[in-house]
């Protein structure tokens, strides 16, 4: 698999899919074929128009689109993204409201890098805007960085973490959401010894797998039944000669896409054939619930190989953050070393990425902090995006997390 011609292959294929959709959408849609009325003509159309649609959606980067907050004056106030701190492989940027006095509450947003972009936690960010001053972590995707850049694995992901945390101050609260939460936890152990003027206020875990071995899921159980050679042999690509990155080894997004599909692929099906039957009876929209949802879904990014095998490796097999035994540039962390920051653990009772047990297991290792500063949820009925991102978030966890926020501002 680890060649140049197979990661074409595949963007081949997804490019041709694209084409066959906008062929049959031009040519159903064309005003020659009213003559010969049809109903397969509008159900072609619509199927050509959904699947170009998903298909093109695979390679572009989703904007923000986020242009504006309504602040306490009751007006519009426009945002502007403003990037912090410029990396290779990720940038930290802040939503700068303008005309707006500045929040005391400063709230670092740590995004995953699991094969969709940071905008996966857009709807976060807009709930968040109101009341606070939003940074984010931006990831760069993996196939347009070029080789020179060198490697990027979760020892480097939680040094950009250390940076980012030292560069916005010791007032900012972290709040690490699914896949960087042992990795947020990690850089905030790390500063207890190495910087400790530098450390966050608070640190929100939300659905991450600190301990994967507390709760067993079909990720856990996919990475415990597959060996490290295997994996690279099935999953590592070269980047094609199409992008800036050519010739770095990466794991693709299309392939992470698909394993994301094919962990509720009736689910996902049901929903592509809903939306065809609404596009060809006129009754769908450009920002309707589906386009909104897959648009944002269905973009994803290349990871570096390295960090790929890295997490599956030390995160998931290794258990090196849960057995409190990892190494972050030759520095041994200490998670007990934590004895300042407050954490809180949220966890969704139907999360089936990362279960409930893997999150909370963060508290148990935290031996050096006091009781009185540690705090865990678990949101009843909620699955994994419904606790950062849905109606869970928006109505229990998140005046949550600011009433943890704000009883741990000082």
């Amino acid at each position: 698999m680890r060649f140049m011609a197979t990661y074409d292959l595949m963007e081949t294929m997804r490019n041709t899919n694209q084409w066959m959709g906008a062929t049959a959408r031009a040519v159903a849609s064309n005003p020659a074929m009213s003559l010969f009325p049809n109903p397969m003509a509008n159900w072609m159309a619509a199927w050509g128009q959904v699947t170009e649609r998903s298909f093109a959606r695979m390679v572009t980067k989703p904007d923000w689109n986020i242009a504006s907050v309504v602040a306490e004056d009751g007006r519009d106030h426009l945002v502007e993204i403003e990037i912090c701190v410029e990396r290779p492989f990720g940038d930290l940027i802040h939503f700068a409201v303008q005309g707006r006095e500045p929040k005391p509450r400063r709230v670092l947003l740590v995004a995953p890098m699991s094969g969709h972009y940071a905008t996966l936690l857009r709807s976060t960010v807009i709930s968040l805007l109101p009341d606070c001053e939003v940074y984010i972590t931006d990831w760069h995707n993996a196939r347009d960085i070029p080789v020179s850049e060198g490697k990027f694995d979760i020892e480097d992901y939680t040094l950009y973490l250390v940076e980012f945390m030292r560069h916005l101050g010791p007032d900012i609260h972290v709040i690490a959401v699914c896949q960087p939460a042992p990795l947020a936890l990690a850089a905030t152990a790390y500063l207890a010894k190495q910087d400790s003027d530098a450390q966050p206020r608070s640190l929100t875990l939300i659905g991450g797998p600190i301990d994967p071995d507390a709760a067993a899921t079909d990720v856990t159980d996919f990475g415990a039944r597959i060996t490290m050679g295997q994996l690279e042999e099935m999953a590592i690509q070269r980047v094609g000669f199409k992008y800036s990155g050519a010739g770095r080894m990466v794991y693709p997004g299309l392939l992470q896409l698909a394993s994301f599909m094919g962990m509720n692929s009736e689910r996902h099906s049901t929903a592509f054939k809903e939306q065809i039957s609404r596009v060809a009876q006129g009754e769908a929209t450009e920002h309707d619930h589906h386009n909104k949802f897959y648009d944002e879904y269905l973009a994803v990014m290349d990871m570096t190989a390295e960090f790929y095998l890295s997490t599956v490796d030390r995160i998931f097999k290794s258990g090196e953050i849960a057995r409190n035994d990892f190494t972050v540039a030759g520095h041994k962390i200490d998670i007990g070393a934590i004895t300042t920051v407050a954490v809180k653990t949220v966890e969704g009772e139907n999360d089936d990425i990362s279960a409930p047990g893997q999150c909370i297991a963060a508290l148990d290792l935290l031996t050096g902090l006091p009781d009185s500063k540690k705090a865990s949820h678990l949101e009843p009925g909620a699955g994994h995006y419904g606790i950062f991102a849905g109606k869970s978030w928006r109505n229990n966890i998140r005046p949550l997390v600011l009433d943890f926020i704000d009883a741990n501002a000082k």
